[in-house]
C-alpha cells in the first residue's frame, strides 16, 4: 500500500477539499479532528505558507504547502481542482480561525463544488463567534461586516447604511485604525449606543470591554484600553421603537414646515408628541429640514 492510500484510509478521503479552522491564538484550540485532517491530506493550501509552517511545526505536522491568498486565488484554484480530480485530498487553512471569514477561499470552494468534488468543513475557532460569546450583547441575530473600508468617507457611508439595523454588528479592525473606527461609530450610532471591544482573544493579554460608544472611545483614546493585537468591535443593534419614533417625528417636522410653521414652533409641537426626544435635537433637525423651504 502506498503512502497516499495509507494516509487516505486513516483520515482524509481522496478527491476531497477540507476547510479547516485553526487557532486564533491558543494552540490548544486546534481540534483533534483538525490535527488529524492536516496530518493526513496530500497538500495544505495556506494563506501565508511561512505563518502556517510555524503552526504545523508546533504540532509536528509535515505536509506540502501551497500558497492561496487574495492575489493568486483565481490563478491557483484550477491547479488545486486538478489535484482533487486526480484523487488527492486538500486542506484549506487561513492564518488564523475559520477560512473564508474575511479570508480568501470562496472561489476555490465554488470551483470544487462545480467540479463535483466533496467539500467538508472541519469547524473550530472563529474570532467573530468568540467575540460574540463574551461581549454581553444580544446574539440571537447578528451581522458580520468584517473589515470596513480604510477610507473615512467610504467607512462612514457604510456605517450610515447600518445605523438602523436591529442586529448586533460585528467588525474586524486593525489596531492602528481602531480609534478612527470608534470615532466614526460614535458619530453615526450616537454616544450612548452600547458596544464592546474584544482584543487578543484566547491569548495571554485577552481583553473584552463593554460600554457605551463614547466611554469605549475614551478608553482607547486615553490608552486605558491599548489599541494592540487583533480587534473585534461589536455594536448593539438599533432600538426599533426608537427608530420608528424618530421616523415619525421626522415626518411630522417635514409636514409642519411644509405648512409654513417656524422651526421653533414645529420642534415644540413635535416635543409634545414625542417627549422622549430632546427639544434641542428636534429644533436643530427642524432647522436643517427647513433650509430648502427658506428663501
Amino acid at each position: 500500500m502506498n503512502d497516499t492510500a495509507d494516509r487516505t484510509n486513516n483520515g482524509a478521503e481522496p478527491h476531497t477539499l477540507y476547510i479547516v479552522a485553526t487557532p486564533i491564538g491558543n494552540l490548544g484550540d486546534l481540534s483533534e479532528r483538525a490535527r488529524h485532517t492536516l496530518e493526513s491530506v496530500d497538500v495544505i493550501a495556506a494563506e501565508d505558507t511561512r505563518h502556517s509552517a510555524r503552526l504545523l511545526k508546533a504540532f509536528s505536522i509535515s505536509r506540502p504547502l501551497v500558497a492561496l491568498h487574495d492575489h493568486n486565488e483565481a490563478d491557483r484554484a484550477p491547479d488545486i481542482i486538478e489535484r482533487l480530480k486526480q484523487g488527492e485530498s486538500v486542506a484549506l487553512i487561513s492564518d488564523a480561525g475559520t477560512p473564508l471569514v474575511s479570508d480568501p477561499g470562496y472561489r476555490l470552494v465554488r470551483a470544487a463544488q462545480e467540479a463535483g468534488t466533496p467539500v467538508r468543513a472541519v469547524p473550530g475557532p472563529s474570532a467573530a463567534i468568540a467575540a460574540l460569546s463574551v461581549a454581553g450583547l444580544p446574539t440571537d441575530r447578528f451581522a458580520f461586516e468584517g473589515f470596513l473600508p480604510a477610507r473615512k468617507s467610504a467607512r462612514l457611508s457604510r456605517l450610515q447604511e447600518l445605523a438602523d439595523d436591529p442586529r448586533t454588528l460585528v467588525f474586524f479592525e486593525a489596531p492602528h485604525r481602531l480609534k478612527d473606527l470608534l470615532a466614526d461609530c460614535l458619530a453615526v450610532f450616537g454616544a450612548k449606543r452600547e458596544a464592546a471591544l474584544a482584543r487578543e482573544l484566547t491569548k495571554l493579554h485577552e481583553s473584552t470591554q463593554r460600554a457605551s460608544l463614547d466611554e469605549l472611545y475614551k478608553r482607547v483614546e486615553s490608552g486605558e484600553e491599548p489599541a494592540r493585537g487583533e480587534c473585534v468591535v461589536l455594536i448593539a443593534g438599533a432600538n426599533q421603537q426608537a427608530v420608528a419614533a424618530e421616523q415619525e417625528s421626522d415626518d411630522l417636522l417635514k409636514a409642519l414646515l411644509a405648512e409654513g410653521i417656524s422651526p421653533s414652533t414645529a420642534a415644540a409641537v413635535a416635543r409634545r408628541l414625542f417627549p422622549q426626544a430632546k427639544r434641542r435635537d428636534l429644533y436643530q433637525h427642524a432647522m436643517t429640514l427647513s433650509k430648502p423651504h427658506r428663501q
